[in-house]
């Protein structure tokens, strides 16, 4: 069986009664907004396919959507399904030499974008030859507002034309790409197929049957997914022009969902918990405590002001979510299931840790699943229970690289014993039991007097004090011992900062030498809108305060 997202969309669609919502766009502080039926979804998608094949797109293409997130962004990856066009994503955060360098390096030849970013994209657009298809999308309030002269007005290409299925064979070898954040380097594409990612993230499986049998056929599934007592709700609180966000909305449409997004360009806890109680979202995706935070103290500061008892999933991934935070919440709604998911574009399904009002997991501890190892640097498998670290290695549905480099593939996607592995580069120890105890992404490990130390682990560890709010811990260079532990630290309002008191305090719970050997108070963000770190700036801001040269 060739499982391919389109296929899989369409066996649902067809399953799914009339008028069940498939995407929501709230109004503004949650208010009413518009809805899109699963019928009209895939109508939309339908015209929208059509309409990049009638404009010479040929199967394998490239469509970058630069969008925030809203309807189009998934009707767009919908539309790339069914074509078999090949979805690229793009920050749009970025600059314009940044945004040239992703369409270019994508080789994309269709551009979606949001009208707020006409002035980028027409500036660019001379230096991008290979795009032959420009679609705008309008404001949410105005949908027959002008736009650019080279462009389509989207809402007239999903609104016109011929909405019935394209009638093509697709396959599971097709793929869509996800870019990373170039956190080490310029960002590269991670190529997935589709078969791939639907082995990865469980075959189609519900939170509410999580351990069925893969489906036989997508007909199947479609009669599963109709048989579900309930379908999700999910918001995507993070961009869904990264990976978690992006994923959590395809597996919600696997399972006949609907996707709630929102209009507000930064996390709003109050907008969000309105949009909740508002349309009943049951699930949520965020990035650990840099989402989580906020909104708790939203709820501790309203009580009762919302109705959050549709509630029954929180999924992070990509940073530490702390224990404290998640206790805070189910406090609020005791019925949750907060997830703390652990992979990333390379590597889907590493593992997790379940919290409930029932049982609580240590920081940092995870379940892995059957494909996952743990090497150290020479290739030995590491044995539970001995501290040695490793780093994380995930075989069976993984990615066929990265784009156009064929070294970093190499590098990333190594054979070890016979056995293709992907290798993002997260180091861990492994425990008695099996579980994995995260220490922090090799690329950010400090090497301070012959030890290396893992930033993730002594930033935990700072969070527990009761003056910081967040920190990020970075390597400066030091003549003594090449690098030093250095915390970055954001402290919670109308708090005095103590430096001594915050190295003492790891000093008491961790190796001395893991210990910061100074602590400075913050006046930059230390992450992006996404939650993600922001190491590169926290160290140079760390080696400006302290007057090193970079």
């Amino acid at each position: 069986m060739a499982w391919n997202y389109g296929d899989v969309y369409e066996a649902v669609a067809d399953k799914t009664p009339p008028g069940t919502p498939a995407l929501i766009h709230a109004g503004p502080g949650g208010t009413e907004g518009r809805t899109i039926m699963w019928d009209e979804y895939m109508v939309r998608t339908n015209r929208l396919a059509r309409a990049f094949l009638d404009a010479g797109l040929e199967y394998g293409d490239k469509v970058a959507h630069y969008m925030r997130n809203c309807p189009a962004y998934m009707e767009t990856l919908t539309a790339c399904f069914k074509s078999r066009m090949v979805h690229v994503n793009v920050n749009y955060r970025y600059r314009d030499d940044e945004l040239h360098y992703i369409f270019d390096n994508s080789d994309s030849k269709a551009v979606v974008y949001s009208s707020e970013f006409r002035e980028h994209v027409a500036a660019l657009r001379d230096r991008l030859p290979k795009v032959n298809l420009w679609i705008e999308v309008p404001p949410e309030e105005d949908f027959d507002a002008p736009v650019a002269d080279f462009a389509v007005n989207y809402e007239n290409v999903v609104s016109q034309g011929d909405g019935s299925k394209l009638g093509i064979e697709r396959s599971g070898k097709d793929m869509f790409f996800i870019y990373t954040g170039g956190t080490t380097g310029m960002p590269k594409g991670v190529m997935w197929e589709h078969e791939a990612m639907w082995a990865a993230t469980g075959h189609g499986a519900s939170l509410l049957n999580p351990d069925a049998d893969p489906p036989a056929t997508t007909e199947e599934h479609g009669d599963r997914v109709a048989a579900l007592p309930l379908r999700a709700k999910l918001i995507p609180a993070c961009p869904m022009m990264h990976g978690t966000a992006m994923l959590s909305a395809m597996n919600c449409h696997t399972q006949g969902g609907c996707i709630v997004t929102t209009p507000e360009h930064s996390l709003d806890a109050d907008a969000l918990w309105a949009t909740i109680d508002r349309y009943k979202v049951n699930t949520i995706a965020i990035v650990g405590d840099a989402f989580a935070k906020p909104m708790l103290r939203c709820l501790d500061e309203n009580p009762g002001k919302y109705d959050i008892s549709s509630m029954f999933g929180m999924l992070s991934s990509g940073v530490m979510w702390s224990p404290e935070v998640k206790q805070g919440l189910l406090k609020h709604n005791q019925n949750m299931i907060l997830m703390d998911s652990f992979g990333a574009s390379e590597a889907v399904g590493f593992g997790r840790s379940d919290t409930t009002a029932a049982g609580t997991t240590e920081v940092a501890k995870f379940t892995i699943g059957e494909e996952c190892k743990v090497f150290t640097e020479d290739y030995q498998e590491v044995e539970p229970g001995s501290g040695v670290p490793g780093f994380i290695a995930r075989s069976g549905a993984i990615p066929v690289g990265y784009y156009k480099d064929e070294e970093k593939t190499a590098k990333t996607f190594p054979v070890i014993n016979g056995v293709r592995y992907s290798i993002p580069g997260d180091w861990c120890t492994v425990e008695k039991d099996g579980t994995l105890t995260l220490l922090g992404r090799g690329s950010v490990c400090i090497n301070s007097g012959g030890e290396k130390i893992y930033p993730e682990e002594v930033e935990e560890t700072l969070k527990t004090h009761p003056a910081v709010e967040d920190v990020l811990v970075v390597g400066v260079p030091d003549e003594k011992w090449g690098q030093a532990v250095t915390g970055v630290v954001k402290l919670h309002a109308g708090v005095n900062f103590n430096e001594q008191e915050l190295r003492d305090w790891v000093k008491e719970r961790l190796a001395p030498y893991k210990a910061p050997k100074r602590v400075l108070p913050a006046d930059i963000a230390l992450r992006a809108a996404n939650g993600k770190a922001d190491y590169k700036g926290a160290s140079n801001f760390a080696k400006s305060t302290l007057g090193i040269a970079s």
